[in-house]
């Protein structure tokens, strides 16, 4: 048994954490912290986890963080970074839900999240926590960077393609939809029902925060610098990403047979028969990623549908997903849930 804290744990992926963290075998729950909450029950605030979660919210400065084996941040961006380092220091290893560690380039980070990065003596250490990319750097991590929900899907939607050398990546494109609930649990115009329901937009298309982290990452797996549009949109629904990817065939191939050879021995990423549509609701509280491949009338575009659901392998599954691989467990101790239908 590990002991585990969570700093954050009032907003969606605090309490999808704890959702999963409460039915892991090899989890104790130590610490749940809120500034704003300490001292409410966390059975009063998520009813659904009634007779699963008997702690209550404590304020930061009392939870006793040192003695965790390892401690989730689920704050806003910029909170992580405050606080990694002592933790590290005291022998405790770090999950970062937010962007504090993602991006390698500090004055990058800085341009796109408009604060002063105040722990980048971490950066280098931090390990990106995909886990199909980076299995065995998340075995050993102290400190891992959970990617977010949009480069999650995209990533693990192109992958495949940039490492193989199949495709012009100077010109890659990411129209991808989410759920309100990416944008997390706090009141906000553009998040109301009657605000977000029976609409859809674009947002973000000058430029997105996640645009760097995906660019990032699939240069990395390209050995080369990628082109890539990425326009994020908002949808009436409350869980889900759908990424639907474009990529220009630059040499032939069984990309079919491409993709099942290499998420062959993946658990958690589901390459569907060719030509399928993988929906939102087909991954709905499950931490998987499905994927599926379409080559319109035969064309040289090559058409890629990657689905998640955004609070859990595009947040708090991932983040326990990597947790499993930090500690030696089964790596999918814990989230084997099925996909919740309707």
């Amino acid at each position: 048994m590990i002991k585990v804290g969570i700093v954050g744990g009032t907003g969606y992926t605090g309490a999808e954490l704890l959702r999963l963290l409460a039915q892991h075998p090899q989890v104790e729950l130590r610490a749940i912290t809120s500034r704003g909450d300490a001292g409410t029950a966390v059975a009063d605030m998520f009813p659904s986890l009634r007779g699963r979660v008997v702690l209550n919210f404590v304020a930061p400065q009392v939870a006793a963080l040192e003695t965790c084996d390892v401690v989730f941040f689920a704050t806003p961006n910029g909170i992580a970074m405050g606080q990694a380092k002592a933790l590290l220091d005291a022998g405790v290893r770090v999950i970062d839900l937010a962007a504090d560690f993602r991006i390698k380039d500090i004055p990058e980070w800085e341009k796109w999240y408009g604060m002063k990065h105040s722990a980048p003596e971490l950066i280098a250490d931090a390990v990106y926590g995909l886990p199909e990319a980076n299995r065995e750097k998340i075995r050993a991590a102290r400190l891992v960077a959970n990617p977010g929900c949009y480069p999650t899907a995209v990533q693990l939607g192109f992958l495949p393609l940039v490492e193989s050398g199949v495709v012009d990546t100077n010109y890659l494109i990411a129209d991808a939809k989410s759920g309100v609930s990416g944008a997390g649990r706090k009141a906000e115009l553009h998040t109301l029902f009657s605000e977000a329901s029976d609409s859809f937009k674009a947002y973000g298309v000058p430029g997105h925060r996640h645009l760097p982290e995906i660019r990032q990452g699939l240069s990395i797996a390209a050995g080369k610098t990628v082109g890539l549009t990425f326009v994020p949109h908002l949808t009436p629904m409350i869980r889900g990403i759908h990424a639907t990817l474009y990529a220009r065939v630059t040499r032939e191939t069984d990309f079919q047979a491409l993709y099942e050879a290499h998420y062959k021995a993946e658990p958690f990423v589901d390459v569907l028969p060719f030509a399928s549509h993988p929906d939102t609701r087909s991954v709905r509280a499950a931490n998987m990623c499905r994927i599926a491949l379409h080559r319109p009338q035969g064309g040289d575009t090559l058409v890629v549908l990657s689905v998640i659901d955004n609070l859990v392998k595009g947040a708090a599954g991932q983040a326990v997903q990597n947790m499993n691989l930090m500690f030696g467990f089964n790596e999918c101790a814990g989230l084997t849930q099925i996909p919740v239908l309707p």
